[in-house]
């Protein structure tokens, strides 16, 4: 049988896993990574481009006129 914990806080984590281990429980560790590296990448490449003026300026009209 599997038993899966979510949201424990890291201040009960410690408790947890030596309950765990003391009564012979396998614990397997999984951080997930909310973000793909590259897709991180390419957004902190696009704030700096912004910052360094390389963006477009559009104004809401222009802006509607694209998503039609």
């Amino acid at each position: 049988m599997d038993i899966i914990l979510r949201n424990v806080k890291k201040k009960d984590f410690p408790v947890l896993k030596s309950l765990a281990k003391s009564l012979g429980f396998e614990i397997i560790e999984e951080q997930e990574k909310p973000y793909d590296p590259e897709f991180v990448k390419e957004i902190l490449e696009a704030e700096k481009s912004i910052k360094e003026g390389k963006g477009t300026r559009m104004t809401m009209e222009e802006l509607k006129q694209l998503c039609r």
